[in-house]
């Protein structure tokens, strides 16, 4: 059992940061769907369907879905707007695997009519998945690693189709304008603070004019009755649950450090206003311990970006 423990996320220079990170995803896969479950008590899922029913696709009807993980919100996105075509990006490998098992087992159950696995990699185990089509928009240049082989994505096609490709948020492998969508969930407060606007600034540049920018992230509730009781759950009960399921109990206690300092609604409002979003709208959900931020791409092509 892995029993690292890591420094405090305000003690962590940028690239230290991120090499923390990773190390921690890539030693969670095997629990992290329970364990989101368990200590959310399913809130998470009802956050990601809330955000899905909010995207809105009216020009590519593609979504691009950071830090994607095992693919959850990918995978939510695809039920609630089938025809939809899905890039998720991560750099966790190990998540990554997990996500394309799930997609796998998602054709098997047909949890969309018609859908079906496709390309080389199609109905057989292991890593193998389909050739990426590198002559679409949006599809990942020869230097990203792809999920399976190196040169190959898992890809479901169907209905609506996902591509699962490993690579980092702060430099996104994709031609400007590509989504209607870019949405990253749980994931931003995992970027080191230096480059979150960068991050915000390359979402903005992947969606098309109008499009939407969506960040869903749990932030410590500002009530003062709720603030405390979700505290106790953060820094006493949470830790002891996930060292029951979990291969590494510390990559928790890094996610409860991660939410104490990450800032509040407001002030990362102000972020994405700095960032050149607009119409800036936060939904806070379930009292205030997640919030939806959705903000749009400037129409004006004179926006800078």
């Amino acid at each position: 059992m892995k029993q690292t423990a890591y420094p405090p996320v305000s003690e962590l220079p940028g690239k230290r940061h991120a090499e923390v990170v990773q190390e921690i995803f890539d030693t969670v896969p095997e629990a992290y769907d329970l364990l989101n479950r368990v200590l959310s008590l399913r809130r998470d899922v009802a956050w990601r369907r809330f955000a899905v029913e909010r995207m809105r696709f009216f020009q590519t009807r593609r979504l691009l879905d950071l830090a994607t993980g095992t693919a959850d919100l990918a995978l939510a996105a695809l039920r609630r707007h089938g025809d939809i075509e899905v890039v998720g990006l991560d750099f966790a490998r190990q998540m990554l695997m997990r996500g394309l098992e799930k997609t796998r087992r998602a054709v098997r159950k047909r949890r969309w009519g018609g859908l079906r696995e496709s390309g080389p990699g199609a109905g057989r185990g292991g890593e193998g998945g389909c050739l990426a089509e590198r002559d679409r928009p949006g599809r990942p240049g020869p230097d990203m690693m792809a999920v399976g082989e190196e040169t190959s994505l898992g890809r479901i096609r169907g209905p609506g189709r996902i591509d699962l490709v490993q690579g980092d948020v702060r430099e996104l492998p994709f031609r400007g304008a590509d989504f209607d969508v870019a949405a990253i969930a749980f994931g931003i407060r995992n970027v080191p603070v230096a480059d979150r606007q960068g991050v915000l600034k390359e979402m903005i540049r992947c969606v098309v004019p109008g499009g939407q920018v969506m960040i869903l992230e749990m932030h410590l509730p500002e009530s003062p009755y709720m603030g405390p009781l979700y505290r106790l759950y953060l820094n006493r009960l949470l830790p002891r649950i996930a060292g029951l399921f979990s291969a590494n109990p510390a990559a928790y206690r890094y996610l409860v450090d991660s939410i104490s300092n990450f800032p509040g609604p407001a002030a990362f409002g102000s972020l994405m206003a700095a960032a050149g979003l607009r119409d800036i709208v936060q939904y806070p959900l379930t009292l205030g311990a997640t919030y939806l931020h959705v903000g749009n791409r400037p129409e004006s092509s004179g926006s800078g970006l």
